[in-house]
């Protein structure tokens, strides 16, 4: 793993971007696969700056969403199909057809988790990952308990994560309780991960990343077995922590 700290929000997301819009300029044709909630957003942002004041185009980039949630349509407010939407494709140049999220509405919900394991590796697999860490552990939506053999599936989600996400919504009883997510084998199998880490309560999660075993129950330690993993985060969630690189 590579740890590369920062100094606040900002500065993590002016580094993932540039570090982003770097691939993209290498391999204008990149599987990116993309993350949700608020740690990204500012990434997104800044992307969307760039592509508006330099031109970077994303015209032959393809997506893939970690998640979405069972039983909301891509026109709800708080899907994950239409947060992509409001956060980055509605302002770059992107293929709307190339930009593919799990259906939280589809009729057969097994159907759709093979369909949409089918669709990632029809394309190669993903290229540059972009994860962020739950307060439990959990990347994506695969929560502590998941196996690491995992491939896209549908989860219960822990009530820490119900209650994590009810800021987006007017009242907890709003969020829904199942999500389709990629799996963690599928999340492996991508050829390189950026993991972004900010604010003070992902401190104890950061810590037991990099200072735990690696064990199911905690989803996000089997990120030390992937050979490569970039990780950004401020100095807020590194504390005090004496991380070696």
């Amino acid at each position: 793993m590579k740890i590369i700290e920062v100094k606040d929000y900002q500065q993590m997301s002016n580094k993932a971007a540039e570090y982003i819009i770097k691939k993209v300029i290498q391999n204008p044709s990149i599987k990116l696969g993309l993350a949700t909630g608020g740690t990204p957003v500012g990434t997104y942002k800044c992307l969307i700056d760039d592509h508006q004041k330099k031109g970077t185009s994303y015209q032959k980039v393809t997506t893939f969403n970690l998640d979405e949630y069972v039983g909301l349509p891509g026109e709800n407010k708080n899907s994950y199909r239409y947060f992509m939407n409001n956060q980055l494709f509605d302002y770059i140049d992107i293929n709307k057809a190339k930009t593919n999220v799990p259906s939280g509405i589809a009729a057969d919900f097994q159907e759709e988790c093979h369909r949409y394991e089918d669709l990632i590796n029809q394309h190669g697999g993903i290229d540059l990952q972009i994860l962020g860490i739950g307060s439990n552990g959990h990347i994506g939506f695969n929560e502590p308990g998941t196996s690491f053999a995992s491939k896209t599936h549908i989860v219960e989600l822990a009530s820490s994560t119900i209650q994590a996400n009810a800021r987006f919504f007017n009242k907890i009883e709003e969020v829904p309780t199942k999500a389709i997510t990629m799996g963690i084998s599928t999340i492996m199998k991508s050829k390189e991960i950026l993991l972004l880490v900010s604010g003070e309560k992902k401190s104890e999660a950061l810590f037991r990343l990099l200072n735990e075993e690696i064990s199911e129950n905690f989803p996000a330690s089997v990120l030390k077995n992937h050979p490569c993993v970039t990780i950004i985060a401020d100095k807020a969630a590194i504390a005090d922590l004496k991380v070696t690189t």
